[in-house]
């Protein structure tokens, strides 16, 4: 069964293209002792056989720490090596097809890009949403246009799942996320391209904590 009550305050979502010659599981390992909350596996580009290594060994360090792992799109990846959950995008495999293979077996995320998106989503049983973007980015070159704050507001009163905020976030806008509805934050580059992740996710956590308390 899937887990319940997932912290999903402080969100990495991992690429090797940005982590500076670092492995996905080097520079999970700093985020998480910087207080990372849920790692999402995202590999675009990756062979079948190399990313289910990747899953296997990010998950087996995950498991002892009581940290879920999603993996970003592929279903039959985050079966094979039964991680937490999977997390689709617009362009992905359809909610009500995932659930039909899935059940309840498994945390299923979605990108919201717009208020009906999250509605949809919330309806077809999601059990959070990444709303995306909230600002520009240049990791990710084929989003819709920016949420910014006031959209995130509005999702929030559309919508009662957990939300995560996505988009160009970073320790100097994390907080505005949190205080206008987001339940969490997602970086890449934020911790993922820093000099020093561990660091980098600790001032982050720091950061939306404090928002959190606000």
């Amino acid at each position: 069964m899937k887990i319940k009550n997932i912290d999903y305050s402080l969100y990495l979502v991992t690429d090797r293209g940005l982590a500076c010659g670092r492995s996905n599981l080097e520079v999970v390992t700093a985020a998480v002792d910087g207080g990372t909350t849920v790692v999402q596996l995202r590999e675009k580009d990756c062979p079948t056989l190399e990313f289910i290594q990747q899953a296997q060994s990010i998950k087996a360090f995950l498991r002892k720490r009581n940290i879920p792992l999603i993996i970003n799109d592929r279903v039959d990846i985050a079966q094979a090596v039964k991680a937490d959950g999977v997390h689709l995008g617009q362009s992905d495999m359809p909610l009500e097809m995932a659930k039909g293979i899935l059940g309840n077996t498994m945390i299923i995320g979605i990108s919201a890009e717009s208020i009906e998106d999250a509605i949809t989503a919330e309806k077809g049983g999601a059990d959070y949403l990444g709303i995306s973007p909230i600002y520009a980015t240049p990791t990710k070159t084929n989003t819709a246009p920016a949420l910014g704050l006031e959209g995130l507001r509005e999702i929030r009163k559309a919508v009662s799942l957990p939300l995560v905020g996505i988009g160009g976030l970073n320790k100097d806008n994390a907080a505005d996320v949190i205080r206008n509805g987001a339940d969490g934050v997602a970086v890449v580059s934020a911790i993922v391209a820093a000099d020093d992740p561990a660091a980098a996710a600790r001032e982050l956590k720091q950061v939306i904590n404090e928002a959190r308390k606000a």
